[in-house]
């Protein structure tokens, strides 16, 4: 099994935070504009998906929670028993299904609720509902302050238990209280755990890890166990009892035969012998300590015979050391890591999976093919470096590269060392490397290894092959040079193509008249283009009305020289324009130059010397003519109006003269448009800056407020 990380558990929250974060992430995570105005359907969607969301934010929490507390059924034996032992069992298990239970009320009561709001027939009713929903999850949850609290406080103890694999090599010492369990613990590990020379200073299991022939050993160091009944042991024996049943390991109990522990050795002795059935299948190690105070050899005979005789009934071994002198330490640790290993291998040969594995080994030995008896053979250059006793010389190699030890002599020198091919001067790859710059800078030639008939090829160029074709073959060795004349070549008619385009001036076969009209022409057409991009506005950007079709203000001197160019006089109409410009500059508030214009027209219709009028469709007077065509242009402009938004000025059948009614009807009006036009939809967030609190608690009268 894996080894269980307890750290990973999220904090429980208490009731009251988690009904505060509940309703905060309902408040956060949904609309929050409703109005009494909208469609039934869309009221009652609004609050039914308040209350699911609601419902969800509180099954996931305390799904949560139940998915990181481990249940104990299906962890480790040991880690039950220990949870069993620290946390009562039983209130665990109610706790964990007290919560279980919640997250089933939480649902019904949504999906109850739920039910009753897709009948609701007005906002009023339907946020009644909502607010029942919520208030019956919120109850549910802090109906749970008690479970929340106790499960708080088993994740927090549970964070704090040592990372411990029930499977792994495990060395387990135990023993009556300041027998020297912690001090061997903090000789063999890394772990610095409290010693004290008073009892109980341990009071839970610690956990070390030490190194023995390439392989991690788990080092446990357990509390002190006293000897009374099981019924009478507390929590912190209890913790060494469950470990000593639980865990595969090799087992060491120390013995003071010092007695400074404050127990004799007849009392340590009967506590070896009330929790001997725990050491059953174990291998057991009895370790005398504090040989320093008391050493074996001195030790009384009566005690000593006691001692021997508990290691004589267990069948273990038994071993003297001292944590202050570290006499024996080490022997101790090899002693129980070999017992252990040894073990291990023995069962796993012992069990199915060995045999499956040699049947599927083959040793293989050689048989002889006949009866010649071979003698070992030894080469005549190996017999002649015996004969001459340069086979037992040490060889010397190069010491280009090295730094000068101790043991090279003043006198050595690379020139005379001789190589193991007997050849004086030869120089290694080495060698020449050192020679030429050192590593990184020169590399060996290999082809100087090349295998080859004649050795003669060994540096020959390798031809490149494409094709079935040799490269070497269609290589022209004289390309560099033809490539640089082409290329100035290419340069030079490029030069002189420049030269000739800056002498030449462009030539035109037309006249300046001919030349007027095309510059005319394209004048007029940039004109013609301008005006079709103001109208057509496909696949093109449209120019805004405020600027279509018109042109620049343009100043006296261009419209005269405009005019001119296109032979027209224009002397009368700048003259025209003079005077009405100092017409309007000078006049006094009155009535428009428009209406002016029309007054004008009408008194001088022209009469005949009899002083009648001439009028086109018969004898009509000029006063009724006038009325007449002061009318069309009033009804005009009231049509033009009426194109435009306009508001009324009173509601249609209205009494025009009763004001009070009139102003009573546009007040209406306007608060209506000010409920609608730019307020917010429902999909907006709104962040009140309120406790979350004072919108579902306190005395407000229900049906007058729309906020939720």
């Amino acid at each position: 099994m894996p080894v269980y990380n307890f750290k990973s558990m999220k904090p429980v929250p208490t009731a009251p935070e988690m009904v505060d974060i509940v309703l905060m992430r309902t408040q956060r995570r949904t609309p929050t504009v409703v109005h009494p105005g909208y469609k039934i359907q869309r009221i009652r969607a609004f609050y039914m998906r308040k209350i699911k969301f609601t419902q969800q934010t509180i099954s996931e929490r305390l799904g949560q929670i139940l998915t990181d507390f481990p249940r104990l059924n299906d962890i480790h034996p040991f880690y039950a028993d220990l949870c069993n032992t620290l946390y009562d069992k039983d209130h665990y298990k109610l706790a964990l299904g007290q919560i279980n239970t919640a997250r089933s009320l939480v649902d019904s009561i949504a999906r109850d609720m739920i039910r009753m709001v897709k009948y609701g027939d007005s906002l009023y009713r339907c946020k009644c509902l909502k607010r029942a929903a919520l208030g019956r999850m919120c109850t549910v949850l802090k109906r749970q302050k008690s479970s929340l609290a106790y499960l708080e406080e088993v994740r927090k103890h549970l964070s704090r238990l040592p990372a411990l694999d029930p499977n792994t090599r495990t060395l387990l010492m135990c023993g009556l209280p300041n027998v020297g369990k912690s001090s061997f613990m903090n000789k063999i590990t890394r772990g610095n755990v409290d010693v004290q020379p008073y009892a109980f200073t341990t009071k839970s299991l610690f956990v070390g890890h030490c190194d023995y022939k390439y392989l991690r050993w788990q080092v446990i160091d357990t509390p002190g166990i006293l000897d009374h009944s099981l019924e009478e042991r507390n929590t912190i024996e209890m913790q060494a009892i469950i470990a000593l049943a639980h865990l595969t390991c090799s087992v060491l109990y120390f013995v003071d035969i010092s007695e400074q522990c404050g127990y004799t050795i007849e009392q340590q002795c009967s506590l070896f012998r009330s929790i001997k059935p725990l050491f059953a299948n174990k291998q057991l190690i009895i370790v005398v300590n504090k040989v320093d105070q008391q050493p074996w050899d001195t030790l009384e005979s009566e005690k000593r015979d006691m001692v021997q005789a508990l290691a004589d009934d267990s069948n273990c071994s038994l071993m003297t050391m001292s944590n202050v002198s570290e006499h024996g330490v080490s022997e101790v640790k090899m002693a129980a890591c070999d017992k252990l290993l040894a073990t291990r291998v023995d069962a796993r040969i012992s069990g199915n999976k060995v045999d499956g594995i040699m049947n599927r080994l083959q040793v293989v030995e050689p048989a002889p093919r006949d009866n010649v008896q071979r003698q070992p053979f030894i080469p005549e250059s190996v017999q002649r470096a015996r004969q001459d006793g340069s086979a037992f010389q040490k060889k010397q190699r190069s010491k280009v590269g090295y730094a000068p030890t101790k043991d090279d002599s003043d006198n050595d020198n690379d020139d005379d060392i001789v190589m193991s091919s007997g050849n004086t001067g030869f120089k290694t790859a080495r060698d020449l490397m050192w020679e030429h710059g050192g590593p990184g800078v020169w590399a060996p030639d290999y082809r100087a290894q090349y295998e080859l008939e004649n050795d003669e090829w060994k540096f020959d160029a390798i031809p490149e092959i494409i094709d079935g074709k040799n490269i070497a073959d269609f290589v022209d060795p004289d390309i560099l040079q033809k490539l640089e004349a082409l290329e100035q070549e290419e340069d030079q008619i490029v030069a002189e193509m420049d030269a000739a385009k800056m002498e030449e001036e462009p030539e035109s076969d037309l006249d300046e008249e001919e030349e007027a009209a095309v510059n005319a022409i394209r004048a007029r057409k940039k004109i013609i283009k301008e005006r079709r991009l103001s109208t057509k506005t496909q696949n093109k950007p449209m120019k805004p009305l405020a600027i279509r079709g018109k042109m620049g203000a343009l100043e006296t001197t261009k419209i005269k020289e405009k005019l001119d160019d296109l032979g027209v006089d224009s002397s009368k109409m700048l003259e025209r324009g003079r005077s009405r410009e100092r017409e309007e500059r000078g006049r006094k508030r009155e009535r428009s130059l428009s209406r002016k214009q029309e007054e004008k027209r009408v008194s001088t219709v022209s009469t005949d010397e009899d002083g009648d009028m001439e009028m086109d469709g018969g004898l009509e007077s000029p006063t009724k003519k006038t009325k007449r065509e002061l009318n069309k242009e009033r009804h005009r402009e009231l049509s033009e109006a009426r194109s435009h938004s306009k508001p009324r000025t009173h509601p249609k059948g209205m009494n025009k003269d009763d004001k009070d009614a009139i102003a009573k009807v546009a007040k209406l009006e306007r608060r209506g448009q000010t409920s609608w036009t730019g307020g917010a939809g429902e999909g907006d967030n709104r962040k009140s800056v309120h406790l979350l609190k004072w919108c579902n608690t306190g005395k407000k009268r229900n049906g007058t407020h729309y906020q939720r």
